[in-house]
């Protein structure tokens, strides 16, 4: 008969300072199909085997069940189960006390200390078997289990991503703008109650649309219009300097450039830092007066306090409106902070 395929790959430590309960032990489980045994007749030396100052803590651990002796020299099953239990990796690993001592007292030191289960000297190889199949199989069902909450995990994550990304640009999407919108003006407002931070409270808008983007559609084909928003987003989020900036595709060809803890002055430079930077990526567009694809930002800043969000969107988005009716390819802002949305 073919011992199961978890007898074949399970992974055993055996603690034991007897060499004939260790022998007795390892002959009892290998006639049950198990193979992967590793003896030893220590504490210290099981520590060693466990490589438990490995790093990461948390990495795999090196096995899937310990046998582990009640009475040993110098450190015994009990002060041994404490500390294997007390490192990460073997948090969940089961333990099972191998003793001749049955006083109530001692087993319960024991099951305190971490194991989950027993076996009384002389071994019974019936009843060992039994107990270790229980435990092996017990942590087999826990493996699958973590494995089936980290790929839910994992999957929660993707699509959490996934819904604040924009599909084409792979840029933030206007939801996650609008969100993370909220969550600066809040975190502004704290800013500036706070008697630490007075002079904090600012955070700024830059509004971008890219200029005749209609007529580069009708020359080139919405193919090729696809390809241009995603290289202006590409160009705009290498230009954001600080990884809590954000930039987000708002809406067709337009794009929201979100920038904490700055005021006017910073807006504008920022702002034209990213005309210059998509003037001089060269993308052609023949219909355009300079032959190469620009873009118009209009900037604004805002002191949070008394003013709602929509007041730094309608500014910003008046002052873009204002730059494309200038003559585009330039930015328009103003240093002073945002008072009102008119």
């Amino acid at each position: 008969m073919e011992p199961p395929e978890s007898a074949i790959t399970q992974r055993i430590l055996i603690v034991d300072d007897s060499a004939g309960a260790r022998l007795l032990i390892e002959t009892a489980l290998r006639a049950q199909g198990h193979s992967r045994f590793t003896s030893v007749d220590s504490a210290q030396a099981a520590f060693h085997a466990l490589a438990m100052d490995a790093e990461p803590l948390n990495a795999p651990p090196e096995f899937d069940l310990i046998l582990m002796d009640l009475l040993m020299p110098e450190i015994d099953g009990i002060e041994a189960c404490r500390q294997i239990k007390s490192c990460p990796r073997y948090t969940d690993v089961p333990l099972i006390m191998v003793t001749a001592e049955e006083s109530p007292a001692c087993l319960k030191a024991a099951f305190e200390a971490g194991a989950m289960d027993y076996v009384r000297k002389p071994v019974n190889r019936v009843e060992l078997g039994a107990r270790v199949q229980s435990a092996l199989r017990l942590k087999q069902e826990m493996d699958c289990r973590k494995a089936h909450e980290r790929e839910l995990v994992e999957l929660t994550e993707k699509l959490r991503r996934l819904s604040q990304v924009d599909g084409l640009t792979e840029i933030a999407n206007r939801r996650h703008f609008d969100e993370e919108l909220v969550r600066a003006w809040r975190r502004a407002q704290r800013q500036y109650e706070s008697i630490a931070q007075p002079q904090n409270g600012s955070i700024a808008l830059v509004m971008i649309d890219i200029d005749h983007f209609k007529s580069y559609n009708d020359e080139y084909g919405h193919l090729a219009g696809d390809d241009c928003l995603r290289r202006v987003a590409e160009v705009l989020r290498t230009a954001a300097k600080r990884p809590f900036d954000l930039v987000a595709r708002y809406g067709g060809e337009e794009f929201a450039v979100l920038l904490p803890d700055t005021g006017g002055a910073g807006a504008e430079v920022v702002a034209e830092q990213m005309r210059a930077a998509v003037e001089a990526s060269d993308i052609p567009h023949g219909r355009s007066r300079l032959g190469r694809v620009t873009i118009s930002c209009g900037a604004a800043a805002a002191r949070v306090s008394g003013l709602e969000p929509a007041s730094l969107i309608a500014t910003a988005d008046r002052r873009l409106y204002e730059a494309k009716h200038a003559g585009r390819n330039r930015v328009v802002g103003a240093a002073e902070e945002v008072r009102s949305c008119a």
